[in-house]
């Protein structure tokens, strides 16, 4: 696949603090990537740099094959944390306001606004000043205006934040939809259930350097052990002296099962004893949010892995 957006050695220092270091990933065309990280990681940094709201100290960035100061404004959009519209101006004045900015042709933004409209339930609400809007309408909008043009590099800051369950679940098919359709897609998210859903890969970053990078499933494979989940009635004792069980966790009569790095699961589950009680029984690999708290908690409990490469 092209790529699409190259970073590669940012640094950057604000006074004598350094917030990125030597951070180097790629965005490739139609593929969902997620920078991800505990606040004050560096994730806005690294995105503004990208922006050129700012400029790095070390590094380069391209889109394609120019620069950061030369990146083609009209191919990029863009949906920023912190939310911002025109509150006294109509829907479709502002959407088409932010297209003509972007060189779009304004009868296929106009177009192009009233079918996003009508997809967000927001039909009607063309004439209708931004002020007006609850907060989600809003949201929708301002995610309508970061692809009305077109954009072939999309980035998405916590684009789910404050959204209720249905309309996460229509920017979460609208980004796929895009992604399927060749719009490289950046995505910064703290809500790990939804990025495991849709990212293709992962670069997570702590303290403003990298700690894991690549495919979700090499990265789940390489940092994620296996955990069991077993409803019935067991001592702890009984379930802590089990074979490769690291730790358990248990509640009335839930217990989780932590199983060591190299465990087998068939062979595990073969070999559980007769007189256990089990009601009902499941076992996957930790998720990813529990692999973010490890990492952002300083945890160490998954320090015996190795680094993932993309």
């Amino acid at each position: 696949m092209e790529t699409m957006l190259a970073v590669e050695g940012l640094g950057k220092s604000f006074k004598d603090k350094k917030i990125v270091s030597n951070i180097s990933f790629e965005v490739k065309k139609g593929e969902i990537m997620a920078l991800l990280g505990p606040n004050g990681a560096g994730k806005s940094t690294t995105i503004r740099n990208i922006m050129g709201i700012m400029y790095p100290d070390e590094g380069t960035i391209t889109f394609r094959n120019g620069t950061t100061k030369d990146i083609p404004r009209n191919k990029i959009g863009y949906l920023p944390e912190e939310r911002g519209l025109y509150k006294n101006v109509k829907v479709m004045d502002i959407l088409l306001y932010l297209a003509e900015l972007k060189d779009y042709p304004l009868d296929r933004a106009k177009q192009r606004a009233l079918e996003y409209l009508e997809k967000f339930g927001l039909e009607g609400k063309d004439k209708v000043s931004v002020e007006e809007l609850s907060k989600g309408m809003g949201q929708k909008i301002q995610f309508i205006a970061s692809i009305i043009h077109e954009p072939e590099l999309l980035i998405l800051d916590e684009p789910f934040s404050g959204l209720d369950p249905v309309s996460q679940e229509l920017f979460k098919d609208e980004i796929r939809s895009l992604a399927k359709n060749g719009t490289a897609i950046l995505l910064s998210s703290h809500q790990m259930n939804l990025v495991e859903e849709m990212a293709d890969r992962l670069f997570l970053i702590h303290r403003g350097s990298k700690v894991i990078s690549g495919s979700l499933s090499d990265v789940k494979k390489e940092y994620a052990n296996f955990k069991c989940t077993i409803h019935g009635s067991n001592s702890l004792v009984l379930l802590e002296s089990l074979p490769e069980v690291e730790r358990v966790e248990q509640s009335d009569d839930t217990a989780v099962l932590y199983l060591s790095k190299n465990v087998d699961p068939a062979f595990w589950l073969k070999n559980l004893p007769g007189e256990m009680d089990i009601q009902e029984l499941s076992i996957d690999r930790i998720s990813l949010h529990e692999i973010f708290i490890d990492i952002a908690t300083d945890k160490n409990l998954l320090k015996e892995a190795g680094e993932v490469h993309a």
